[in-house]
């Protein structure tokens, strides 16, 4: 779904919410940097609240590289992303923030780090990040979350500002399931990824619409919503419960028999250890069978498009 009749080399996916100020500014430094290249710019409304989509609408009648898609409540970054994806044509594929604190100057390093035969390149930010303390201890901690569940090599840093190939684009817009996460779509798709340095920049207006509560309820999406990892966990604490609680009940057993323990005080402590571990292990176990059919069957829309500005 493009405007162009002939092929593009570069399109930039950009999920805006609440923005308005922003994206004018945004828009010309894309330009400027891109200027005499083949792109298009896909601006995302997740649900804003303020008037994005108002200036999505003039924006698209200011560059006819801009195509603007509305949908139809707030849907989260990762399915905005999602919509985005699956409305690009270009042949390597930019996912960057609405608040210019990823350059758009930078989209050409990343651009040819992949044309150097990469699949995918992460901006990784030399010296300090421009933004709360709380927001670089969740990016480490999302970090450690990302190696234990999806592999990610611990020296690739997570950046939400990516340059991606087509032929990965088209795996990962063959997700269906509700609750996409992009970066972990990424490495199940392949390991051939690379990062480049880049200057992380202070917000250009406002304030950042990330929360404390949104960014967990993202980390708990992503920790629950794209591996069975933790169901597993569940279930091997729950063995490891019953086990302590067999090796109790040997020792309490010997203790009684020795009359140094009150008469029916090591029956009730042996019969919630017990019953209390096999009840957390068969819960782990049903979890697991839960969980696959949850990953395969879940058939909640990843978004609605309202509009689309072509």
């Amino acid at each position: 779904m493009t405007k162009y009749p002939y092929d593009i080399k570069i399109s930039i996916v950009v999920p805006v919410y609440n923005s308005e100020i922003i994206l004018p500014e945004l828009l010309a430094q894309i330009s400027n940097a891109l200027s005499g290249q083949l792109y298009e710019v896909i601006l995302v409304n997740d649900g804003s609240a303020d008037n994005s989509w108002d200036v999505i609408i003039s924006l698209s009648k200011k560059y006819d590289k801009v195509i603007g898609i509305c949908l139809a409540r707030n849907f989260g970054q990762d399915n905005a992303i999602m919509a985005g994806l699956n409305n690009t044509r270009g042949e390597y594929i930019v996912i960057m923030d609405d608040d210019l604190q990823h350059s758009p100057y930078d989209i050409s390093k990343l651009v040819a780090k992949c044309e150097s035969g990469y699949d995918v390149c992460y901006a990784k930010y030399y010296g300090k990040k421009q933004q709360a303390w709380w927001k670089n201890v969740g990016s480490y901690i999302n970090a450690k979350q990302a190696e234990f569940l999806i592999g990610k090599p611990s020296e690739i840093y997570l950046s939400p500002f990516k340059v991606i190939r087509r032929v990965i684009i088209n795996s990962i817009i063959n997700y269906q399931g509700s609750y996409p996460y992009v970066d972990g779509l990424i490495f199940s798709a392949t390991r051939s990824i690379a990062q480049v340095e880049v200057e992380h920049n202070k917000r250009f207006a406002s304030k950042s619409n990330y929360t404390l509560k949104k960014s967990i309820s993202v980390f708990l999406r992503h920790t629950t919503g794209f591996s069975i990892v933790p169901l597993r966990i569940a279930s091997l604490f729950g063995i490891l419960v019953a086990f302590i609680g067999l090796i109790l009940s040997l020792y309490y057993a010997a203790m009684y028999f020795r009359g140094n323990i009150v008469e029916g005080w090591t029956t009730l402590v042996l019969l919630q250890l017990i019953m209390g571990g096999a009840i957390l292990m068969a819960l782990g176990i049903i979890g697991e069978y839960i969980g696959r059919i949850y990953l395969v069957a879940n058939k909640r829309p990843q978004f609605v498009v309202r509009k689309i500005l072509l």
